[in-house]
């Protein structure tokens, strides 16, 4: 198949990339020109024939209601509009709205596979109508490992649900942090390394984070490189938000949340974990000690 992609950041690129060894033709833009195959946005949506596929991959926000407004009005009746960021389903369900009155379809992809999904695929969450999943099926199948790919539901539903996968993360990577921390407090120096290499193996505590704690631990043994302010880029917030308003707890989730708040005034050993650990799984920018 032959689709647009706006976006070749990170995982945008390994995007282009995965679907291109697979035989689909992906026409890129970036605003860095470097980049780029088209020099516009005008350009890109010329290159492809109807009815079009056009993925946008950029940041939650205002960034992407721009882009989603601007390839809205460039495209045509019945084109497709995929937006596979990390966007709060509410936007979703307005972006939807948006793009119908248009004439076009909109797909909500939540993805999920950071800098390895290249290598080992992307996760898809997707929201959108039967027939129109349908006809972009063979991309979803390209970019996901066998499995990896599902039509969670009608248009937000995608977006929802990648939001709950985050935060369940946020709860996940505090649990290794404060696992760490106390290790990293016993009377004896630990090897760090050697433990988390030996829970890989049999223990019930073995995740693809446990993994890549131990890349992180190889690099850094002390993580002494790295400082412990830890980010948060929205979706932990709207899975809070979202169990307050419909009467969910999700207090583990909601103290994990506050403890990257915590971390931006202090150096801990457990937040310097979480940061190593968002850096290996996604590239996430971290801060030198």
């Amino acid at each position: 198949m032959k689709m647009g992609l706006v976006g070749l950041g990170r995982m945008g690129n390994g995007i282009k990339q995965r679907l291109e060894q697979d035989g689909h033709e992906v026409v890129g833009y970036d605003r860095n020109p470097d980049v780029s195959d088209v020099d516009s946005l005008e350009a890109l949506v010329q290159s492809l024939e109807a009815p079009r596929i056009l993925w946008v991959m950029v940041p939650s926000g205002d960034i992407t209601d721009q882009t989603l407004n601007t390839v809205g009005d460039l495209l045509s009746s019945d084109d497709i509009l995929i937006d596979g960021g990390n966007s709060y389903y509410k936007d979703s369900l307005r972006h939807a709205k948006e793009a119908e009155a248009k004439g076009l379809r909109f797909m909500d992809v939540g993805t999920s596979g950071g800098i390895w999904g290249l290598k080992v695929g992307f996760n898809l969450m997707i929201g959108a109508e039967q027939q129109t999943f349908a006809h972009v099926e063979p991309i979803f199948k390209t970019l996901a490992p066998e499995d990896g790919y599902a039509h969670v539901g009608p248009i937000g539903s995608g977006h929802f649900t990648k939001m709950v996968h985050n935060g369940i993360e946020y709860g996940m990577l505090q649990a290794y942090a404060e696992g760490f921390e106390l290790l990293n407090a016993y009377d004896e120096d630990l090897d760090m390394h050697q433990i988390a290499s030996l829970w890989q193996n049999g223990s019930v505590v073995r995740s693809w984070l446990l993994d890549l704690a131990v890349s992180a631990f190889d690099k850094d043994p002390d993580l002494s490189k790295l400082s412990g302010y830890v980010d948060d880029s929205g979706e932990g917030r709207w899975t809070v938000l979202e169990g307050v308003e419909r009467g969910v707890p999700v207090s583990v989730i909601a103290q994990s949340l506050f403890s990257r708040f915590t971390s931006r005034d202090d150096n801990s050993y457990g937040m310097r974990v979480i940061a190593a650990l968002r850096n290996e799984f996604g590239g996430h920018a971290v801060q030198a000690k």
